[in-house]
Protein backbone atom coordinates (compact mmCIF):
# COMPACT_ATOMS: atom_id res chain seq x y z
CA UNK A 1 0.00 0.00 0.00
CA UNK A 2 1.27 3.47 -0.86
CA UNK A 3 2.10 5.94 1.91
CA UNK A 4 -0.60 8.57 2.49
CA UNK A 5 1.47 11.37 0.91
CA UNK A 6 1.85 9.31 -2.29
CA UNK A 7 -1.91 8.76 -2.36
CA UNK A 8 -2.35 12.51 -1.91
CA UNK A 9 0.04 13.16 -4.79
CA UNK A 10 -2.10 10.89 -6.96
CA UNK A 11 -5.26 12.74 -5.89
CA UNK A 12 -3.77 16.09 -6.97
CA UNK A 13 -1.81 14.85 -9.99
CA UNK A 14 -4.00 16.82 -12.43
CA UNK A 15 -4.15 20.00 -10.34
CA UNK A 16 -2.90 23.20 -11.94
CA UNK A 17 -2.50 24.90 -8.53
CA UNK A 18 -1.33 22.20 -6.09
CA UNK A 19 1.87 20.18 -6.35
CA UNK A 20 2.52 17.29 -3.98
CA UNK A 21 6.10 16.04 -4.04
CA UNK A 22 8.71 14.34 -1.94
CA UNK A 23 12.42 14.87 -1.46
CA UNK A 24 14.98 12.24 -0.48
CA UNK A 25 17.01 14.10 2.15
CA UNK A 26 19.85 11.58 1.91
CA UNK A 27 20.34 12.82 -1.67
CA UNK A 28 19.27 16.48 -1.34
CA UNK A 29 20.80 17.30 2.05
CA UNK A 30 21.30 21.01 1.39
CA UNK A 31 17.67 21.51 0.35
CA UNK A 32 16.42 19.70 3.43
CA UNK A 33 18.79 21.63 5.68
CA UNK A 34 17.69 24.93 4.12
CA UNK A 35 14.08 24.17 5.04
CA UNK A 36 14.78 22.86 8.55
CA UNK A 37 14.07 19.18 7.94
CA UNK A 38 15.52 17.27 10.89
CA UNK A 39 13.43 14.10 11.06
CA UNK A 40 11.78 11.82 8.58
CA UNK A 41 9.17 11.91 7.30
CA UNK A 42 8.73 15.66 7.59
CA UNK A 43 5.78 17.25 5.84
CA UNK A 44 5.99 20.89 4.78
CA UNK A 45 3.77 23.06 2.65
CA UNK A 46 4.36 26.29 0.78
CA UNK A 47 1.84 29.11 0.61
CA UNK A 48 2.18 32.82 -0.09
CA UNK A 49 5.95 32.62 -0.41
CA UNK A 50 6.51 30.91 2.93
CA UNK A 51 7.31 27.33 4.00
CA UNK A 52 5.30 25.98 6.93
CA UNK A 53 5.51 22.81 9.01
CA UNK A 54 2.45 20.58 8.66
CA UNK A 55 1.16 19.61 12.11
CA UNK A 56 -1.92 17.52 11.29
CA UNK A 57 -2.66 13.85 10.99
CA UNK A 58 -0.56 11.60 8.78
CA UNK A 59 -3.27 9.42 7.28
CA UNK A 60 -4.66 10.07 3.82
CA UNK A 61 -8.01 11.49 5.00
CA UNK A 62 -6.33 14.07 7.28
CA UNK A 63 -3.83 15.07 4.58
CA UNK A 64 -6.55 15.33 1.92
CA UNK A 65 -8.77 17.45 4.16
CA UNK A 66 -5.85 19.79 4.93
CA UNK A 67 -4.92 20.08 1.25
CA UNK A 68 -8.52 20.75 0.19
CA UNK A 69 -8.91 23.49 2.81
CA UNK A 70 -5.47 25.12 2.73
CA UNK A 71 -3.67 24.52 -0.54
CA UNK A 72 -4.38 25.95 -3.94
CA UNK A 73 -5.16 29.50 -4.95
CA UNK A 74 -5.33 32.00 -2.12
CA UNK A 75 -5.63 35.73 -1.74
CA UNK A 76 -2.78 37.46 -3.53
CA UNK A 77 -2.23 40.71 -5.38
CA UNK A 78 -2.62 41.17 -8.29
CA UNK A 79 -3.24 37.54 -9.35
CA UNK A 80 -6.06 36.35 -7.09
CA UNK A 81 -7.75 39.54 -5.92
CA UNK A 82 -11.14 37.84 -6.12
CA UNK A 83 -10.10 35.61 -3.20
CA UNK A 84 -9.25 38.60 -0.97
CA UNK A 85 -11.46 40.43 1.49
CA UNK A 86 -11.87 44.17 0.97
CA UNK A 87 -9.58 44.79 3.93
CA UNK A 88 -6.87 42.45 2.59
CA UNK A 89 -7.10 44.01 -0.86
CA UNK A 90 -6.84 47.56 0.52
CA UNK A 91 -3.75 46.62 2.55
CA UNK A 92 -2.10 44.87 -0.41
CA UNK A 93 -2.78 47.79 -2.77
CA UNK A 94 -1.33 50.22 -0.24
CA UNK A 95 1.88 48.18 0.13
CA UNK A 96 2.12 47.46 -3.62
CA UNK A 97 2.32 51.21 -4.23
CA UNK A 98 5.56 51.40 -2.22
CA UNK A 99 7.75 48.47 -3.25
CA UNK A 100 10.90 49.53 -1.36
CA UNK A 101 8.98 49.98 1.88
CA UNK A 102 7.28 46.63 1.23
CA UNK A 103 10.66 44.89 0.94
CA UNK A 104 11.82 46.57 4.15
CA UNK A 105 8.61 45.58 5.97
CA UNK A 106 8.94 41.95 4.84
CA UNK A 107 12.58 41.93 5.96
CA UNK A 108 11.61 43.44 9.33
CA UNK A 109 9.14 40.62 9.99
CA UNK A 110 11.47 37.91 8.70
CA UNK A 111 14.25 39.30 10.93
CA UNK A 112 11.89 39.30 13.92
CA UNK A 113 11.02 35.67 13.28
CA UNK A 114 14.71 34.79 12.89
CA UNK A 115 15.53 36.56 16.17
CA UNK A 116 12.77 34.68 17.97
CA UNK A 117 14.10 31.39 16.61
CA UNK A 118 17.69 32.33 17.51
CA UNK A 119 16.64 33.39 21.03
CA UNK A 120 14.74 30.13 21.44
CA UNK A 121 17.75 28.10 20.29
CA UNK A 122 20.02 29.98 22.71
CA UNK A 123 17.58 29.46 25.60
CA UNK A 124 17.38 25.79 24.69
CA UNK A 125 21.19 25.52 24.85
CA UNK A 126 21.13 27.15 28.28
CA UNK A 127 18.40 24.78 29.45
CA UNK A 128 20.39 21.82 28.15
CA UNK A 129 23.48 22.99 30.03
CA UNK A 130 21.41 23.47 33.22
CA UNK A 131 19.85 20.03 32.76
CA UNK A 132 23.25 18.40 32.31
CA UNK A 133 24.66 20.20 35.38
CA UNK A 134 21.65 19.18 37.51
CA UNK A 135 21.86 15.61 36.23
CA UNK A 136 25.56 15.46 37.12
CA UNK A 137 24.88 16.90 40.59
CA UNK A 138 22.12 14.33 41.14
CA UNK A 139 24.19 11.42 39.85
CA UNK A 140 27.21 12.36 41.98
CA UNK A 141 24.97 12.83 45.04
CA UNK A 142 23.36 9.43 44.55
CA UNK A 143 26.77 7.84 44.07
CA UNK A 144 28.00 9.36 47.33
CA UNK A 145 24.82 8.42 49.23
CA UNK A 146 25.05 4.81 48.02
CA UNK A 147 28.64 4.33 49.20
CA UNK A 148 27.73 3.61 52.83
CA UNK A 149 24.20 2.36 52.11
CA UNK A 150 24.93 -1.28 51.32
CA UNK A 151 27.25 -1.52 54.31
CA UNK A 152 24.60 0.02 56.60
CA UNK A 153 21.88 -2.28 55.24
CA UNK A 154 24.10 -5.28 55.96
CA UNK A 155 23.93 -4.60 59.70
CA UNK A 156 21.62 -7.04 61.48
CA UNK A 157 19.59 -5.54 64.32
CA UNK A 158 17.70 -7.43 67.04
CA UNK A 159 16.26 -10.60 65.47
CA UNK A 160 19.12 -10.85 63.04
CA UNK A 161 17.23 -9.15 60.22
CA UNK A 162 17.89 -5.69 58.92
CA UNK A 163 15.19 -3.25 60.03
CA UNK A 164 15.02 -1.80 56.52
Amino acid sequence: MKPAWDQLGDAFSDSKTVLIGDVDCTVHQSLCSEHGVKGYPTIKYFTNGDWQDYQGGRDYDALKEFADENLGPSCSYPDNQDLCSEEQLATMKEWAAKPEELKAEIKKHEDAIQKLNDDFDEALKELQATYEKNQETRDNGIKEAKKPLSLLKAIKIGDGKSEL
